[in-house]
């Protein structure tokens, strides 16, 4: 069965966006950014919330930008024909290889789950992870930590009052400073 994993940026004090809505602090270097390639690949579908959709349509036509590197046309490359399950209750249209979800999230991870592939369902965005954590549907979550305390904002983790046990499954530290934290949802 596929693996949904949850994986974003976050500030050392359990952010991804700060008070000011300001997640500039995440900007990767190149070896964090060629980590997020590799990540990427592993990917058959991404989940997402209607914020970090608009967020990432940049990347839809990047590939147009003479000033892009090569490690960006790289993930533009990559980004582009995955397909994207986009949700939200105010879009009535997307672009790119996305379309909006026509269920709920559980419905849709089931789905996915039974159909063919063997790359992972990754969630993105905050609210989306939390309503996927409340019903028990993570299996990883992947945590790069950037060394800043923003203060406040959108909190990576979903609050909700319930035990959730992880096993490590991986760690890296980047030469700026980030740390990679890769933990398994232990199932009883």
């Amino acid at each position: 069965m596929r693996s949904v994993t949850y994986s974003m940026s976050v500030s050392l004090d359990g952010y991804i966006v700060g008070p000011d809505g300001d997640f500039d602090w995440s900007v990767p270097d190149e070896d964090v950014f060629r980590f997020w390639i590799d990540e990427i690949r592993e990917v058959d579908v991404h989940l997402m919330g209607r914020r970090l959709y608009e967020t990432m349509l940049y990347w839809e036509t990047a590939d147009q930008d003479p000033s892009l590197d090569e490690s960006m046309l790289e993930w533009t490359a990559l980004w582009k024909p995955l397909p994207k399950v986009v949700f939200s209750t105010t879009l009535s249209a997307v672009q790119g290889n996305a379309r909006l979800a026509s269920g709920g999230l559980a419905e849709e991870i089931e789905r996915l789950r039974a159909a063919p592939g063997e790359g992972d369902i990754a969630i993105g965005g905050a609210t989306l992870a939390a309503e996927a954590a409340a019903s028990d549907l993570i299996d990883e979550y992947r945590a790069m930590v950037y060394p800043v305390l923003v203060g406040g904002g959108i909190p990576f983790f979903p609050r909700h009052e319930r035990r959730v046990d992880l096993e490590l499954v991986e760690t890296r530290t980047f030469n700026s400073r980030v740390v990679y934290l890769r933990h398994r949802v232990a199932r009883r």
